[in-house]
């Protein structure tokens, strides 16, 4: 270990085993001004503009160097009532939410008799005949885990199922939630079209209604379903918020910390991703209160990570001749839960410091991971072109209860559990700040 590492370690070491000073909780109280000043901020929405002048205005009040927006065009997607009910043979409604980006149905509804199937790997090897006319049912479970790793092997219905099921000639689509609650609230997000395929409305329900729905089904399969719903899309405009704690030796060299300050429009974006927000903000804050960062550390809250990354593509464009100067980025973006392992993805000689900010971080339960972070979904943009990630990782392991529900709300952050994410923050950005290891190599 050289001597510039050594006296790192040891200033790093004394900011992992000192206690908390007194605004550990600056995480916390950002986070709930967030959710109960603004609330739901969806993107290119009114709300989504007040976020952005709450954004701006308190960077600038925690004493950043540098504050800015940068605006882009977006969509502007809003959903309007929306119903569905079982018409025969045992009528009942059922609670859905529109999966966003969906068109709607129109003012006579859709009225068709349903057709199950198990994911959407079943749905596509079905032939026309079984499907045309009718609205389509996918029922795919998801199961918890501390990483979220099914997430990824559920979400394909609910982003690529109203494609499949169209090419088939569906009139509709419903999904089981991709979510792990049982609780009776359905969980939306993002889903999306393909050119030259017809449009047809998409919906999800709660858990506890796909179960209900699948055994109506198998008393009756051919049961029948009206849909009635109002969505439509406009035209907006978007932000990112930036700031910057500038570098005192290398401020060309920059370190990107950033979450996503849109949030959908059901819940209040507590945990997805106002937990994230307040923790990068404050964390650039709090490093400057120790003295100045020998590199740059730039925040990016995005705009519209919920629409399909379109202000992280934005970023990616504006910024694409200075991404050789982006030394590392990481984001924060799955919820609230305590951090306990730290990834990197770093070229090989740069490995040991991944090791060595893991052993300061290890006073915090926080295990050393592997290679192959992820670094986060709006930072995946940038990841792609060539910028090392790195990855606090969060336990998850309820995180998918309450993800783009109406329960997404300030009530489930645990106050310590952020308090812990905010220490691990500190120590992290201030080893990457602070060292001269270009992580490329």
């Amino acid at each position: 270990m050289t001597k510039s590492m050594l006296t790192l370690t040891a200033a790093l070491l004394c900011m992992a085993t000192l206690p908390a000073p007194a605004d550990e909780q600056l995480a916390y109280k950002l986070t709930e001004e967030l959710t109960v000043e603004v609330g739901p901020r969806l993107a290119g929405s009114p709300a989504d503009a007040k976020a952005v002048a709450w954004a701006t205005h308190k960077l600038q009040q925690l004493g950043y160097d540098k504050v800015w927006t940068e605006q882009f065009s977006t969509p502007f997607w809003q959903r309007g009532n929306a119903r569905l009910e079982i018409i025969s043979p045992f009528p009942q409604s059922l609670v859905l939410t529109a999966l966003g980006g969906s068109v709607g149905t129109g003012a006579e509804g859709i009225s068709a008799s349903i057709v199950m199937f198990n994911s959407l790997e079943d749905l596509m090897l079905a032939k026309p005949e079984q499907v045309t006319g009718k609205i389509v049912f996918i029922n795919k479970a998801m199961t918890k885990d501390k990483i979220g790793s099914q997430y990824g092997k559920v979400v394909g219905a609910r982003s690529k199922g109203a494609v499949e099921a169209a090419r088939l000639g569906a009139k509709a689509i419903i999904i089981r939630s991709v979510g792990t609650s049982n609780n009776r609230f359905a969980h939306t997000g993002k889903m999306s079209y393909e050119e030259g395929v017809p449009k047809i409305p998409a919906v999800a329900i709660s858990v506890p209604d796909a179960m209900q729905l699948s055994k109506i089904i198998s008393k009756a399969p051919e049961a029948k379903l009206r849909l009635n719903m109002e969505n439509h899309t406009q035209d907006a405009v978007s932000h990112n918020v930036i700031a910057e704690i500038t570098g005192s030796e290398r401020p060309d060299e920059i370190v990107l910390i950033s979450a996503h300050l849109d949030s959908w429009d059901q819940g209040t974006g507590a945990l997805d991703d106002g937990a994230g927000v307040g923790l990068v903000m404050a964390t650039g804050a709090l490093i400057k209160k120790l003295g100045q960062p020998k590199r740059t550390i730039r925040v990016v809250l995005f705009g519209n990570e919920e629409g399909g990354l379109v202000g992280a593509r934005a970023y990616a464009a504006k910024h694409a001749a200075e991404l050789s100067k982006h030394v590392v980025a990481t984001e924060s973006d799955f919820g609230a839960g305590r951090i306990w392992q730290f990834d990197s993805k770093f070229g090989p000689q740069s490995l040991s410091f991944a090791k060595e900010i893991q052993q300061l971080l290890s006073g915090h339960g926080i295990s050393l991971g592997n290679n192959k972070a992820f670094g986060g979904p709006d930072v995946s943009v940038i990841a792609a072109l060539g910028v090392p990630v790195v990855s606090l990782e969060q336990d998850g392991t309820d995180y998918f209860d309450y993800h783009h529900t109406p329960n997404d709300t300030f009530d489930k952050i645990d106050p310590a559990a952020l308090a812990q994410s905010q220490q691990a923050w500190m120590i992290m950005t201030t080893a990457l700040a602070n060292s001269t290891i270009d992580f490329r190599k």
